[in-house]
């Protein structure tokens, strides 16, 4: 079992920054891959990006060169820096740990992000 716990969501203006975190705790398999996905009200949800243990990032093209995953393997710790938000980027975002073979899959409760125009 992991269990997944975010913190850092809010309100912010457009053109704001925040900065999102995600702690992982149990049984963790080193060879991972973790992200943020977020779903705005009425809207699927969807990927806004994914880094992997050995290192390699995906950016959904509506957050690249704005937002910026990082990953802490000792603390099993994955972070969002999100710049220049948009109102559009208003959704709860979760965190989600799989492992590479997604035999295992997790996510978190979700924070919520609101950017105000």
């Amino acid at each position: 079992q992991v269990q997944l716990v975010e913190s850092g969501g809010g309100l912010v203006q457009a053109g704001g920054s925040l900065r999102l975190s995600c702690a992982a705790s149990g049984v963790i398999d080193s060879r991972n891959v973790m992200g943020w996905y977020r779903q705005a009200p009425g809207k699927q949800r969807e990927m806004v990006t994914t880094a992997t243990s050995g290192g390699s990032t995906n950016y959904a093209d509506s957050v690249a060169g704005r937002f910026t995953v990082s990953r802490d393997n000792a603390k099993n710790t994955l972070y969002l820096q999100m710049n220049s938000l948009k109102p559009e980027d208003t959704a709860v975002y979760y965190c989600n740990f799989r492992t590479t073979t997604g035999f295992l899959n997790y996510w978190g409760q979700g924070t919520q992000v609101t950017v105000s125009s």
